[in-house]
């Protein structure tokens, strides 16, 4: 098995969606690490409370900024995560989040050739659509509706994909992409859409719990923390390893089975209730990750039932005090 070591300290990294839920958990890792991070978003779509800690290190910069519009900072590699992850994010403005994809991609890409140096791309498990082929692995081209509601974020990410891997042949630039599939942990927004922070809250507060379709729909959750690893771990492969590569728990849950886990570790007295289902939901979603394993000496390792413990004590903490303002950040 190939294996790789955690990416060494390189200076100045750049994270672009960095104040987003996965993106300010990839800034406080990386400022563990003893990097500076320059960490860049727009604010559009989660709370700058994300970042807020963050703030108060000398090694961690914010910068206010789009990605579609071109960006001239002097950095060592970037982590490419702008643009908002949730279908109730991405689907209120769809041509700007086609934009954000593609147009960011491409600037991210000439930031990262004209200064010579690694970047990763945070790819999704959405350019497989509603898969035919299950478990997905990273050689199947997906079953993707490209003119639906969904369209925006799927078909804009598999067109950055294929800006990554052009790039990457036409200019020999030292790119990665990694397909992130279902993550959750603390920080996620009480009303992203997302089902873990949906089922957890609406438990939270003792309201149904709704679940579109029969629940029976399966997507495979990886924690916060496990999947950051994964990317840091990608970023530290050689140059000839640009992906992509899965990263994502290989344990498949129903949505029924989780507002079942959730109901029972809140203590909660909330009902399922059912919704017609949503168009273009993929029925089932579970990643093959033998190549993170292989090429990354990867796998998460955070039980679902212990992640969602301390996802659901962010929530208590969060409902207690209040939810963020919406001023926050893109990323996923």
């Amino acid at each position: 098995m190939k294996q790789s070591v955690a990416m060494p300290v390189v200076g100045r990294i750049l994270v672009t969606g960095g104040a987003g839920f996965l993106g300010s958990h990839l800034c406080e890792r990386l400022l563990s690490a003893g990097n500076e991070v320059l960490c860049v978003d727009n604010f559009c779509s989660s709370s700058g409370s994300n970042i807020v800690h963050l703030l108060e290190s000398g090694r961690f910069e914010l910068l206010r900024h789009d990605v579609t519009v071109t960006l001239s900072v002097e950095v060592d590699a970037v982590y490419h995560l702008a643009c908002p992850a949730s279908p109730i994010h991405y689907q209120l403005d769809p041509v700007q989040t086609t934009k954000t994809i593609v147009i960011g991609t491409l600037n991210i890409l000439e930031l990262a050739r004209r200064l010579k140096i690694k970047s990763l791309y945070a790819s999704t498990s959405e350019v497989y659509g509603d898969p035919e082929v299950h478990p997905q692995p990273e050689t199947y081209w997906g079953n993707v509706n490209p003119i639906g509601v969904r369209a925006c974020y799927d078909e804009g990410k598999r067109c950055a994909e294929s800006l990554v891997f052009d790039t990457v042949r036409q200019h020999r630039l030292p790119a990665k992409v990694v397909r992130i599939f279902n993550t959750y942990g603390p920080r996620m927004h009480p009303d992203d859409g997302r089902v873990v922070s949906n089922f957890i809250v609406n438990a939270l507060r003792g309201e149904a719990i709704a679940i579109t379709g029969d629940g029976l729909q399966s997507r495979s959750f990886c924690f916060v923390d496990d999947l950051v690893e994964a990317m840091i771990r990608m970023m530290a492969t050689g140059v000839d390893e640009t992906g992509p590569i899965n990263v994502g728990s290989p344990s498949e849950t129903t949505i029924r089975e989780l507002a079942e886990v959730v109901i029972e570790l809140t203590n909660s007295k909330s009902k399922i209730v059912y919704r017609p289902a949503r168009p273009d939901d993929p029925k089932r979603r579970r990643p093959d990750v033998r190549r993170a394993a292989e090429i990354l000496g990867w796998r998460p390792t955070t039980p679902l039932r212990e992640g969602l413990k301390r996802t659901i004590v962010y929530f208590e903490d969060l409902l207690e005090r209040g939810p963020p303002p919406q001023t926050g950040a893109g990323g996923s």
